[in-house]
């Protein structure tokens, strides 16, 4: 039976930086590639076209997830004995059933979705995206090979060219047609050249198998993991759902907005996601090695995410209005409460991983339950009086959450010092409301920026990196 290749015998230090240099490159690159595509098309199709499409991507995103089951995440994380082909193979025959059941069950709910938001032309966007599912669901067996072996160098490269298939054909059929069909159609086609590339790239050669042992390890395992993630998600169905039918489909395209240029501003965050499930893996058995990599995690994240949150903050409105138009001015709206969101969302983000790999599953969806609770019900109240500021307003409600995972982490783990990181993301958190509260609202960030201890962490951080790029 042959082994998997796993990665090369570097420090897992090394390794770590060097996967989060790679998915940051990926980001900052795709950045450059979508600073002008996103300006044309969202120019041409407008807040109303741009909403019914991030409309129909958010529920496609959320079937995906439910269709996945957390097989990925086991294929990443299985232990080294079981590292041969037929595990890899089993994951895929279980995804490819996963798969048209979710497609039968997407159009079963597709009409009640349709009568609930009242977006003309809901239907036939939504139906002609969710067949993509078998394409989104299937190329999670390479991926999972890739990331178990921390190769986000090629990760970074497929995603790249799928971004880069996106634009050049969503655009010109934008300033063609000038409506929704020019993404849907750019999607189709991303979405078949990633899945394409995965499979080549791995050389990866798909088998149906069965074993029933190893079949009831993997679901098992990816219902515990697959719940909390289920309920995580459906914040992203609040814009569509509540925003959408409480305010419009232009409202749910400035919210949809705000939230994109949120994420693109925290690349280092998302890519701190994906190198952590397999790298604190590693440490699982090592509590205090544990909770100092949750500890560095935490403040390389809001050194990452905060600085370019808030610079967007202060100059987001003119960019918006003389990029985007005018009729886009109302992302900034809503713009900082999102951005304090995923600010807060670094703080913790590691912690969920920790709680994942000590295969505590069921922890993280407690929390998840809570903070959905607090930001669904918030929502439900907000929205209708407030639109889309009720839309921020409940992402500041449910920041209260966070004291419930930080609970669950204190009893399985041990204790993590927020001092330092804390510190930084107040300062950060406030200076995102200058425009609502005026200069005072900087008066943290400047002590901070000072502050010598910052300046200190800051120069280890980047000869940590400076080494992780050489060893390359």
């Amino acid at each position: 039976m042959n082994q998997i290749t796993g990665p090369p015998r570097d420090s897992l230090r090394t390794l770590v930086f060097r996967g989060g240099i790679y998915l940051a490159i990926r980001q900052v690159l795709g950045l450059a590639i979508g600073l002008l595509g996103p300006i044309y098309l969202l120019r041409e199709i407008g807040p109303g076209n741009y909403g019914l499409y991030a409309a129909a991507l958010s529920i496609l995103t959320y079937i995906q997830l439910v269709s996945q089951w957390g097989v990925e995440i086991y294929l990443m994380r299985h232990p080294p004995s079981e590292d041969c082909p037929e595990v890899y193979h089993q994951g895929f025959t279980i995804l490819t059933v996963l798969a048209a059941l979710g497609i039968g069950a997407s159009f079963v709910i597709l009409p009640l979705l349709d009568e609930w938001m009242k977006f003309k032309g809901f239907y036939p966007v939504a139906s002609m995206m969710f067949f993509t599912l078998p394409l989104l669901t299937l190329r999670q067996v390479p991926l999972a090979r890739l990331e178990r072996e921390l190769n986000y160098k090629r990760i970074a490269l497929i995603e790249l060219s799928g971004q880069a298939c996106f634009y050049i054909v969503s655009l010109p059929l934008a300033f063609r047609e000038r409506n929704v069909w020019a993404p849907v159609a750019g999607w189709w086609c991303q979405q078949g050249l990633l899945f394409a590339l995965f499979f080549i790239v791995t050389r990866y050669r798909p088998s149906l198998h069965f074993d029933l042992q190893l079949t009831k390890r993997i679901l098992g395992y990816g219902l515990g993991y697959s719940t909390s993630i289920w309920v995580w998600q459906l914040r992203n169905l609040v814009n569509p759902l509540i925003v959408g039918r409480f305010a419009g489909s232009a409202a749910v395209g400035f919210v949809a907005l705000a939230i994109r240029i949120v994420e693109v501003l925290s690349f280092a965050r998302s890519a701190a996601w994906r190198v952590s499930i397999a790298a604190l893996a590693r440490l699982q058995d090592e509590r205090g090695r544990l909770l100092r990599a949750i500890r560095e995690g935490m403040r390389v994240q809001i050194l990452a995410v905060g600085p370019p949150l808030v610079i967007f903050s202060w100059i987001g409105g003119v960019v918006l209005r003389r990029i985007f138009g005018w009729e886009w001015g109302p992302v900034m709206v809503v713009y900082p409460f999102v951005a304090l969101s995923y600010l807060a969302n670094s703080l913790f983000n590691l912690h969920s991983s920790a709680l994942y790999v000590m295969e505590e599953n069921w922890d993280v969806t407690f929390f998840h339950v809570g903070h959905i609770g607090l930001f669904v019900g918030s929502a439900v109240l907000l929205v209708p009086r407030f639109g889309i500021v009720g839309y921020g307003l409940a992402e500041i409600a449910a920041l209260a959450a966070y004291f419930i995972i930080d609970h669950f982490v204190r009893g399985r783990i041990g204790s993590i010092d927020y001092r330092l990181a804390g510190i930084w993301a107040a300062s950060l958190g406030l200076a995102l409301f200058e425009g609502m509260l005026g200069k005072f609202a900087l008066c943290g960030l400047a002590a901070v920026t000072l502050w010598p201890a910052t300046w200190r962490q800051m120069s280890a951080y980047c000869r940590d990196a400076r080494r992780a790029i050489r060893n390359a």
